[in-house]
């Protein structure tokens, strides 16, 4: 190999005398100053091959945890228990601890999954309990609501799930279906904030074919407070024997439509109103 020339062109000599302040334990900085290498290329090609000494290398920080871990493992230590006890993942942990052996299994496979089964169980009980709470939470920060509010949640509601007028198809007038009880009472409550007689209403269920279409109206007749011989014929959906959908129980009650006599004004009026709450939603205060 060709070296420079000039201050560098002993390389050989300059390479034997790099490599002795090396092995006698000198840094590189120590060593270029020493022997005035200003050419860090030069400095490389010098020491190839020599390990730095001892005490040029930086400590790694988790050095003493992959001492422990080992350590742990050896007394037969799960991974598991070693995470909970050093903090660290069980990736790490793998890297340190996988060259030595695994520690006899103290329970047989069924007692290890019912002690999972146990633990998992708890931890959904926790989060149910959690969830709860913060419904239970949400539900008491509302409290009572005005007429102004029902009336406004009303409109959000209907847009969101009643028929709506169509360019292309008049249809102003109110009607309304929904299969949750809780929906239809509140939707109740909008008609009455909206002075709508109940007189005005009709009713109908649709529902699936193979459900107990009494059942179902004598269910919805009972939430609404009329008698269900006053229901109109209930819209029957057809039945697919190969159907996903879940709503197939006992308690499958369909769903409830509502049609509002007379309601071309109201509708008008929920329409506008819907139209308010988005510009004012959209407007930001000052």
């Amino acid at each position: 190999m060709a070296h420079p020339q000039g201050k560098y062109s002993d390389f050989e000599g300059l390479r034997e005398r790099a490599v002795a302040l090396r092995r006698a334990g000198l840094s590189r900085r120590q060593i270029r100053d020493r022997l005035h290498v200003d050419n860090n290329d030069i400095l490389n090609r010098l020491l190839e091959g020599e390990p730095p000494p001892a005490w040029t290398r930086r400590p790694n920080a988790k050095d003493d945890l992959r001492d422990k871990a080992r350590e742990l493992r050896l007394q037969g230590w799960t991974y598991d228990q070693i995470q909970v006890e050093l903090g660290c993942s069980k990736s790490s942990i793998s890297l340190w601890v996988r060259d030595l052996p695994k520690p006899e299994r103290k329970r047989t496979p069924e007692e290890a999954s019912a002690i999972a089964r146990r633990g998992w169980e708890a931890t959904l009980k926790r989060r149910e309990e959690e969830r709860q709470h913060a419904k239970a939470t949400a539900k008491q920060a509302v409290g009572d609501l005005s007429d102004r509010e029902v009336f406004l949640a009303g409109v959000v509601l209907y847009w969101a799930e009643g028929a709506k007028d169509k360019a292309y198809s008049r249809r102003e007038r109110l009607h309304f279906i929904n299969s949750d009880p809780n929906v239809i009472r509140f939707f109740l409550r909008w008609l009455d904030v909206l002075g709508v007689e109940r007189e005005r209403l009709r009713f109908r269920v649709s529902i699936h074919e193979s459900a107990n279409v009494a059942d179902a109206e004598e269910f919805w007749a009972q939430l609404v407070g009329v008698d269900p011989t006053t229901f109109q014929k209930a819209t029957l959906k057809k039945h697919n024997p190969k159907t996903s959908r879940k709503n197939t129980s006992e308690a499958y009650r369909g769903c409830l439509i509502i049609y509002v006599l007379k309601s071309a004004d109201l509708y008008r009026r929920m329409e506008g109103a819907w139209y308010g709450i988005v510009g004012g939603a959209a407007r930001r205060p000052d």
